[in-house]
């Protein structure tokens, strides 16, 4: 798929982790990877670093293929996956991930 826009590849975002047990996994990841990197600052030790990304894509990519059942979408838009992945926990964080489901719906919708 071809996007133009990080808005356009949101709501491709969100179709590709529609189930909540895909977004749970992605925010253990993604709660995992911070705490690693929280760790290196807070002891100043680097190879923590390398445990962030080797924590949370194996979670993430276990989401995808065995309860989402699709390929994860890291690979054309490296930058905006962080984004949207940052994005979608924070809504998550924040108790309105069903809220911008919904919203994303509707506006999908009146396209």
């Amino acid at each position: 798929m071809s996007f133009s826009r990080f808005e356009q590849y949101w709501p491709f975002y969100l179709s590709q982790h529609s189930k909540p047990a895909t977004r749970m996994w992605h925010a253990v990841g993604m709660t995992s990877a911070l705490l690693f990197i929280l760790t290196a600052i807070w002891t100043m030790n680097g190879w923590y670093l390398l445990l962030a990304p080797g924590t949370a894509y194996p979670l993430a990519w276990f989401s995808h293929f065995v309860i989402e059942g699709n390929k994860p979408s890291a690979y054309g838009h490296p930058l905006w996956l962080l984004r949207a992945e940052l994005r979608m926990y924070r809504f998550m964080l924040s108790g309105k991930m069903d809220e911008e489901l919904r919203r994303v719906s509707e506006e999908i919708e009146l396209l």
